[in-house]
């Protein structure tokens, strides 16, 4: 995500207070942009492990385990690389290697390969364990090279003007899900201050995210019986579910001030060295101005005998503070760490029966004593990698007072003081067949009719990484599910 984007593009959440935060509100960016956060986001691409899929069978997902997904990952994409058995070149979805890392990031993987890390090219096999750079969602045909591909870029811009089916309506507000009895049969929504409606003769389809779909499932009266009256609003069907498993990936930063100044930075150095780019980028899509800021990345285990990486870093060209939003004059880089499965779980409530208001987010991170632990082993993993000698002609001082010689209660003050989200929320219309579930496999609303969700949301546990790439897979197996066609045979013809 780049956070730096403002309010025009950007729904700029907050959750409520977090006490494992130190009280603290985190900030929680979403894309208000055809494509969603895929507008705003930082365009990696990454899967995550196998076994995160195969975990979803386990909790009743049937038909969403890898070998499942993989054949839809493939059908999405179109690989600079080419097509090969975890890769596709023909589809919609530009899938293209780094125009232009910079030096730094690759004295980053060479500082990890010091720490006894393995390097490895491919992070989207279904084992991400290891260090490198990350392949981004960028175009790479020549007239438009280094350019971002969202998720409109790659599949609602090119047909729009072709397609007399599709009609899209921006800066428009949904405010409710119109219903029959247990039958959803369209949507209002607001634009230009002047309510509207329009009417489904099958299905509607809820893509507003982890946060705006349990919002808009309860704002209509389907949800928990009690949060909805409480917000005088009449309950169409009990769903407990609706807003509950959030979970979302908690990041914590270490950053280094630099004397090198190919890198991001505030300056006369760092200006002319931007100007210089962006006319490059002009020109043939490559510089820095190309760049996705995090260019390298790590899977890494704090525990040797797990079963999968349970940490990933996101190594920066630039100091990031307070997600970019606090600048620091020079020039510098930063590395986060994230803990991948949290086992920390929050919700999405209501705060007003006002469609236009926030929905009340509490991912109640560190609620878990075990995700704090596994911070800590992972920041001084990470703090050992940047200290490394591969970065020493780039490190100068580290920042924020943090030293080598920390005990694991000044790490601790250290996270509840500065941590917050890489911007990975899921699970709030989780996917399952048990009580607490608010999608079927097919992703189809329990106890509705002609309703599904086709979004994070509906991930019953966060996979081991970022979740553009599986959010896409997901809306791929839904297009399937949607026209009626058997995902398995569509899968096999996609191998």
């Amino acid at each position: 995500m780049l956070p730096g984007y403002g309010k025009i593009s950007n729904w700029a959440y907050q959750t409520i207070p977090q006490a494992g935060l130190n009280g603290r509100r985190g900030y929680q960016p979403r894309g208000k942009a055809l494509g969603g956060s895929s507008a705003i986001n930082a365009m990696l691409y990454v899967r995550g492990h196998r076994a995160d899929y195969d975990d979803w069978v386990r909790e009743g997902c049937t038909g969403w385990g890898w070998d499942d997904c993989l054949p839809y990952f493939r059908k999405a994409e179109n690989n600079e690389n080419g097509a090969d058995a975890f890769h596709g070149d023909s589809g919609p979805l530009q899938v293209s290697n780094q125009k232009s890392p910079r030096p730094i990031s690759r004295a980053f993987v060479q500082a990890a390969s010091e720490c006894q890390h393995r390097e490895v090219a491919d992070f989207n096999t279904g084992d991400n364990e290891g260090v490198g750079l990350f392949q981004v969602t960028q175009f790479h045909d020549p007239a438009r090279n280094g350019e971002r591909c969202s998720a409109a870029a790659a599949y609602l811009l090119p047909v729009r003007a072709g397609r007399p089916n599709l009609t899209i309506i921006t800066r428009a507000h949904a405010t409710r899900i119109l219903t029959e009895g247990r039958r959803a049969t369209g949507v209002a929504y607001r634009k230009g201050g002047a309510d509207h409606k329009v009417r489904a003769a099958r299905e509607v389809i809820l893509s507003g995210g982890a946060f705006n779909s349990p919002q808009l499932l309860m704002l209509s009266g389907i949800g928990p019986a009690e949060q909805i009256r409480r917000q005088g609003i009449a309950v169409v069907h009990d769903l407990p579910g609706v807003g509950q498993n959030l979970q979302d990936h908690l990041d914590f930063i270490l950053s280094y001030t630099s004397r090198d100044t190919d890198t991001f930075g505030i300056g006369l150095a760092g200006g002319l060295n931007l100007v210089r780019h962006i006319l490059r980028w002009r020109k043939d899509g490559t510089g820095m101005i190309a760049t996705p800021f995090a260019e390298g990345c790590a899977f890494l285990k704090t525990d040797l005998s797990l079963d999968r990486p349970d940490i990933q870093l996101h190594f920066v060209i630039s100091v990031v503070d307070d997600h970019a939003r606090r600048l620091h004059m020079g020039h510098g880089f930063s590395c986060h760490v994230c803990k991948l499965r949290p086992e920390s779980r929050g919700e999405v409530v209501l705060q007003s029966p006002d469609p236009m208001a926030a929905p009340g987010i509490d991912p109640r991170y560190l609620s878990a004593p075990g995700d704090l632990d596994t911070t800590i082993r992972g920041a001084r993993m990470t703090q050992a990698i940047l200290e490394s000698p591969a970065m020493a002609r780039y490190r100068h001082k580290p920042m924020y007072g943090v030293t080598t010689d920390m005990s694991d209660a000044d790490w601790e003050r250290h996270i509840r003081a500065r941590a917050d989200t890489i911007y990975h929320p899921v699970g709030t219309c989780r996917m399952g067949k048990d009580r607490m579930a608010v999608v079927d496999p097919a992703l189809k609303v329990h106890g509705m009719d002609g309703l599904r969700v086709v979004d994070a949301s509906v991930m019953p546990r966060l996979v081991s990484g970022n979740t553009n790439a599986p959010t896409i897979m997901i809306a791929e197996r839904a297009a399937d599910m949607i026209r009626g066609r058997n995902p398995a045979a569509t899968a096999a013809a996609h191998v």
